[in-house]
């Protein structure tokens, strides 16, 4: 009995082992070449907006081919930001401005390839992909390179935003990762930050107390900082 407990303890450690190393690289860009993630969109978040079922799954495919896009645009190309920390004493209200690095191309949205569509309570979910050209796994191994930080942020958006709530969780999420790096590096606020991100991994999305929630991680290439020149 005690061989056969030590041997059921082991198999366990065993598949723990094997489930996290699973997770791990699932999280990791193993695969260059092709980017995949899925996307989903609430079938009932929006009602008014349309009259029939019809109109409904067409607007709610809108939202996710808008998302796909918005997001492959960050993992292809990346995104530039400047940002400005709010400053109470100076009377400095935060502020973020993002922009894609290079906007994605009529030709780029046509590589994107959605499948697997599946419905699962109120909600429609599609698989996208998009596949590297050799010049973007160049340029996402030179983003990779030891000089780029890495940098993790979460953010929430309004549910009711539609499309640019996901983009403004999205946004969050940067703002997040940013403040939270140089908070570390940077005793005194500095008056602006501006860099260029790229997206790292799959983004994760989901729902939490009535808003949406994404995570990212990036590839941080900093330009610079502007401090206060008084106090």
């Amino acid at each position: 009995m005690k061989l056969k407990m030590r041997f059921v303890k082991k198999m366990l450690i065993f598949a723990a082992l094997a489930l996290n190393f699973s997770l791990i690289l699932a999280q990791s860009p193993v695969n260059l070449r092709t980017i995949r993630f899925a996307v989903w969109a609430e079938l009932d978040a929006y009602p008014g907006l349309y009259e029939k079922s019809d109109d409904m799954l067409s607007y709610t495919r809108t939202r996710i081919k808008d998302l796909s896009e918005f997001l492959m645009e960050g993992m292809v190309y990346g995104w530039k930001f400047v940002y400005t920390p709010s400053d109470k004493v100076r009377r400095v209200e935060e502020y973020l401005e993002v922009i894609p690095e290079l906007a994605f191309t009529e030709q780029d949205k046509a590589k994107i390839r959605y499948s697997d569509q599946f419905f699962e309570e109120n909600k429609v979910t599609v698989w996208c992909e998009y596949e590297r050209t050799d010049y973007q796994i160049q340029n996402y191994k030179l983003w990779s390179g030891i000089q780029n930080s890495v940098i993790k942020g979460r953010g929430l958006g309004k549910i009711s935003d539609g499309f640019e709530g996901i983009e403004n969780a999205a946004k969050n999420a940067l703002k997040e990762a940013v403040r939270a790096r140089y908070r570390a590096e940077i005793k005194n606020k500095p008056k602006e930050i501006s860099g260029s991100v790229l997206i790292r991994n799959p983004p994760l999305v989901g729902i939490t107390e009535g808003q949406y929630a994404i995570f990212l991680d990036f590839f941080l290439e900093r330009d610079r900082i502007i401090k206060y020149t008084t106090y």
